[in-house]
């Protein structure tokens, strides 16, 4: 199967966004992170969207994301600090600083876990993918671990 991707538009715009042009806000996906725009949503006219997620540091780990998945053509994860706890199908998976995760598009996960200075950059296709609650891939999620 070709992807899709491979059919869209040319996109001519440049996007150089520096560190301090943009912040870090709430109103996300997510209430327990704060997300920055780097920019590439506008810049590819919504062929692609990355951003820098991180800990909300007023709210530590109590239920995490919730099972879900998201109805995109790709998506990459590249944790850049501490560390977060995801189940992926029934397989729990540390990702730390340094490693990237593909995941798959329409892979059943669960940020569970995840360490006050976590932050991390995605970059998803399209912009504007959507996200849908999923019914448990099990049962057995690990406790989240509490911050000091």
């Amino acid at each position: 199967m070709e992807a899709s991707m491979n059919k869209l538009a040319a996109v001519g715009k440049f996007s150089h966004v520096k560190p301090g042009e943009t912040d870090y806000k709430g109103g996300g996906l997510r209430d327990f992170f704060l997300y920055r725009d780097l920019g590439i949503a506008d810049a590819t006219g919504g062929q692609v969207i990355c951003h820098l997620v991180k800990a909300n540091p007023d709210c530590p780990p109590e239920d995490g994301t919730g099972w879900h998945r998201h109805d995109c053509e790709f998506q990459i994860v590249i944790m850049m600090k501490g560390w977060a706890r995801f189940m992926y199908e029934d397989k729990p998976t540390l990702v730390q600083a340094g490693d990237v995760v593909h995941q798959r598009p329409g892979i059943v996960h669960y940020l569970y876990d995840y360490s006050p200075d976590m932050e991390y950059m995605e970059i998803v296709s399209p912009a504007d993918f959507k996200t849908v609650d999923m019914p448990p891939a099990t049962y057995k999620v690990p406790p989240v671990t509490r911050w000091k």
